[in-house]
């Protein structure tokens, strides 16, 4: 027998009208803690409703916030009264709320913010207070209970990242009367042992008054003044404690925890490999520069040796030698084609030349006659080839090529 088609739209539409027309699902109250809070510019608020089983999604439209006289916050224990519907486009089911109203925990979270607004001016809870975790711890401290599961998620997660990384338990009060003490007396015990660089506090989930010994000033004050990093892993990931606030770091679960304390053993020594090359590579790197620098002051050293100094001033003073030498020699060929243009000059002109062209040097006593007052006596006659002795006779002073009775020589 084939059933009825449905489009999506119809069914949702179905199941809607189907929630609406059950009076046992209208004008209802539920309890619950509020997480996930949020406020929105429309004025319309959005929030999740849970206990420790179950949770479901609620909306309290704006014209019904009006009503309500104090301001939601996540952890609040509420009364929230409406009905339950169905959102037709998204086919999600949720509570439409129309009412609000703290239940008998809002007290007890009035304190919660109450101590902690105290805390908080003191600057318990600072930033500037956090302190970075250990890369590798030498113990890790551990204080919850010996019996939950918080414990053997923690040493899971620690065995699988660092096999043998030492875990030291002090096994803690998690709930009820006593508990607050009991947990500020585990840190600070644990926090004593030898090697212990980073403690994780925790508990599992569960309601505000479960969770409630974590709140306590005792505990906040105990987490703040450890002389060592504290993880805060209490509760569930919507769960928050003064103990959260006060610790290095909040981790959403037990295991998140371990896996913020505990190093990766096989990540370390791949970091410890990688820096090993990095280091071989920047010593080679270095060693390079080092020979050349050490061969750049020998050449230097070389280069101040006097023996050096020697060397290069004979090598220039033979440069300079030699420079010389080709100077001399080019200056007496110079001197010497100077020398032989003026001997040649000077052969033009000399007595030689005069006598070839048939005159008579006169000489007497060795000596040039220039003037006919000289002529007298003896004198010598040097001709082109060969010399006379001869004696004047008369002389008569005059111009030799002068005019002469009309004759013209």
């Amino acid at each position: 027998m084939q059933g009825v088609t449905l489009t999506v739209t119809q069914l949702n539409d179905y199941v809607r009208r189907s929630l609406a027309s059950d009076p046992i699902l209208q004008q209802i109250t539920l309890r619950g803690e509020i997480s996930n809070f949020k406020m929105y510019s429309s004025g319309h608020w959005y929030f999740t409703l849970k206990d420790e089983q179950s949770h479901i999604d609620c909306a309290l439209f704006r014209q019904y916030t009006y009503g309500v006289r104090f301001r939601p916050q996540d952890g609040m224990k509420v009364l929230v009264s409406g009905s339950a519907g169905l959102y037709v486009q998204g086919g999600k089911y949720q509570f439409y709320a129309d009412g609000m109203q703290q239940d008998g925990m809002g007290e007890l979270y009035q304190r919660f913010l109450a101590l902690k607004e105290k805390l908080t001016r003191e600057g318990l809870f600072d930033a500037a207070r956090k302190r970075p975790l250990p890369l590798l711890p030498r113990k890790i401290g551990i204080v919850t209970s010996a019996s939950g599961a918080v414990l053997h998620d923690i040493r899971t997660v620690a065995g699988r990242r660092f096999p043998g990384i030492p875990l030291v338990l002090r096994p803690a009060q998690v709930q009820g009367d006593g508990a607050a003490r009991d947990i500020a007396n585990g840190i600070r015990q644990v926090s004593a042992v030898s090697g212990v660089d980073v403690i994780i506090v925790g508990r599992g989930g569960g309601s505000m008054e479960d969770l409630w010994a974590f709140n306590e000033e005792i505990v906040a004050r105990a987490v703040a003044a450890c002389p060592v990093p504290v993880i805060s892993a209490v509760g569930h990931e919507t769960d928050t404690t003064l103990c959260d606030y006060a610790a290095d770091m909040r981790a959403p679960t037990p295991s998140a925890a371990a896996e913020l304390a505990v190093p990766e053993r096989e990540k370390l020594l791949a970091g410890i490999e990688e820096l090993q090359q990095r280091g071989l590579r920047a010593a080679r790197a270095e060693t390079m520069r080092s020979a050349q620098a050490l061969q750049d002051l020998l050449l230097r050293l070389q280069a101040c040796q006097p023996l050096h100094h020697v060397r290069q001033m004979a090598q220039q003073a033979a440069f300079l030698q030699q420079r010389l030498r080709e100077a001399g020699r080019n200056q007496l060929q110079m001197l010497a084609q100077r020398t032989d243009a003026l001997c040649g000059k000077l052969y033009a002109v000399g007595p030689r030349q005069a006598l070839a062209r048939g005159y008579v040097i006169a000489l007497k006593r060795g000596l040039p006659v220039t003037g006919v007052g000289q002529a007298e006596g003896e004198l010598s006659l040097l001709f082109q080839d060969g010399e006379a002795r001869v004696r004047v006779l008369d002389s008569k002073e005059g111009d030799p090529f002068g005019r002469k009775e009309g004759k013209e020589l």
